[in-house]
């Protein structure tokens, strides 16, 4: 599929780091560093918009490692960019240690995914067909 990007940021077009990567890594367009301090949220600007295809979205999506060593991950994951958006990606981090985290210009802050969905009509009904699972909420299956 190709995408077309505008790159105003100071860093190559995001490129996949393996032959089989889902998702590219954005990284932070800022000019110094920005310390985001414990529970608190910031908005990094990436300096990329892209014009997606009809029929599909681009997720941001954290970083594993960002999240893993330093509690710091996409406060509203996946964040769901539409195919109509024009504007600049721009990815809200949240810092969930009790530690200061410095985002450092370039520095990768996470992943975009860009995915097929499809859109549904609503068939409003009075009930719906029994299954095994039925009701069972948050945590319900496996525990027989």
């Amino acid at each position: 599929m190709e995408v077309k990007i505008v790159n105003r940021s100071a860093w190559p077009v995001p490129e996949y780091a393996t032959k089989q990567s889902a998702g590219v890594d954005l990284k932070a367009n800022i000019d110094e560093p920005v310390v985001i301090g414990p529970l608190q949220r910031v908005v990094i600007p990436t300096g990329l918009s892209v014009a997606l295809p009809e029929g599909t979205e681009a997720q941001v999506r954290p970083r594993s490692g960002l999240a893993a060593k330093h509690g710091v991950t996409v406060l509203n994951s996946p964040g769901t960019i539409d195919a109509d958006y024009r504007g600049e990606i721009k990815v809200i981090l949240v810092n969930l240690s009790d530690m200061p985290f410095t985002v450092n210009p370039g520095e990768r802050i996470a992943q975009m995914v860009i995915a097929r969905y499809e859109r549904v009509t609503w068939n409003e009904v009075v009930s719906l067909d029994v299954t095994e699972r039925g009701e069972g909420g948050f945590g319900s299956t496996g525990n027989r």
